[in-house]
């Protein structure tokens, strides 16, 4: 099932209950315009992925919240409490429901007495995946949290945007060494000044943003630009780090493309082969003709 991306009815408040959407849809459609390639101004419509909060509750009380997409929710529910230790076969879960509410859905499980008692003893040590981006949240309203509305205008140009890919490339040794770590970088007029690379996205994220703040670099006058795709918590980052341009060389989740239109942000995706795609806020972009731009949020 998938519907096209909507305008939220507040500036800085995240798509909520009332905004017709599906949370258990696993695709939604949006319109951007091309950058890059001669193509600047061009419309086209794209379908994205969609990231929901999911609860995963055992008798009664959440262990961990993750954005995952809405599909096969009870194959992810199995899997994660046998990865994670808290059951040893599936039959130690005697119960099992997956319940859907507006803020994000919750799988309800119930595990048998030795094992729940088990889980009690250890579930103040339980130390959440890397790749979760949301590890230590434990309630579907704290993955949604209203972001600060950003005013910020780095106005950079076509050229530097669509270059910005390639210039970050240049600037991971690890990745060079390993081919397994993601990369972020901090984007001006000048090029990527800032980069730094962990084995989870949005670690190299706060691995920029705390570097830009000891280095009393303001992360106003410029972009934030990411090797992987766009996902909720890289907007929730941007935000409140005061950055008013995202950058990735892949596609964004519906939910991350709503929270940057509300949350005024820039987002750029597909930047690759000197092009990329703006789905949101595109006047912060120097030079870029206003053909299609109406075509974005």
């Amino acid at each position: 099932m998938t519907g096209d991306v909507m305008r939220p009815k507040a500036p800085g408040a995240m798509p909520g209950p009332d905004d017709g959407r599906d949370v258990s849809a696993a695709t939604t459609t949006a319109r951007a315009i091309r950058i890059g390639g001669g193509e600047n101004g061009t419309a086209c419509t794209r379908t994205l992925p969609e990231e929901v909060p999911v609860a995963l509750v055992y008798n009664g009380s959440t262990q961990a919240v993750m954005m995952a997409s809405p599909r096969d929710l009870e194959d992810f529910a199995h899997g994660f409490s046998l990865s994670e230790g808290i059951v040893t076969a599936p039959s130690q879960i005697t119960d099992l429901s997956v319940e859907t509410h507006a803020a994000g859905i919750e799988v309800r499980m119930w595990l048998a007495r030795e094992r729940a008692q088990i889980l009690t003893q250890r579930r103040r040590a339980m130390i959440g995946p890397v790749g979760c981006g949301l590890c230590g949240i434990d309630s579907l309203s704290e993955a949604s949290r209203t972001l600060p509305r950003v005013t910020a205008e780095p106005g950079l140009s076509v050229a530097c945007i669509t270059a910005a890919p390639r210039d970050l490339r240049r600037k991971q040794p690890l990745h060079d060494e390993t081919r397994a770590v993601h990369a972020a970088g901090f984007l001006t007029a000048e090029g990527i000044i800032c980069a730094r690379e962990d084995v989870g996205r949005h670690n190299a994220l706060d691995k920029v943003i705390g570097a830009l703040s000891r280095q009393d670099i303001d992360a106003s006058i410029g972009a934030m630009v990411m090797t992987s795709r766009v996902s909720i918590e890289l907007v929730q980052k941007c935000a409140l780090a005061g950055c008013g341009m995202l950058i990735a060389v892949s596609s964004p989740t519906g939910h991350a493309l709503r929270a940057a239109d509300a949350a005024g942000i820039t987002l750029i995706a597909l930047a690759r082969d000197a092009t990329a795609q703006v789905f949101t806020h595109p006047h912060r972009i120097a030079g870029l003709s206003a053909v299609g731009t109406d075509d974005v949020a």
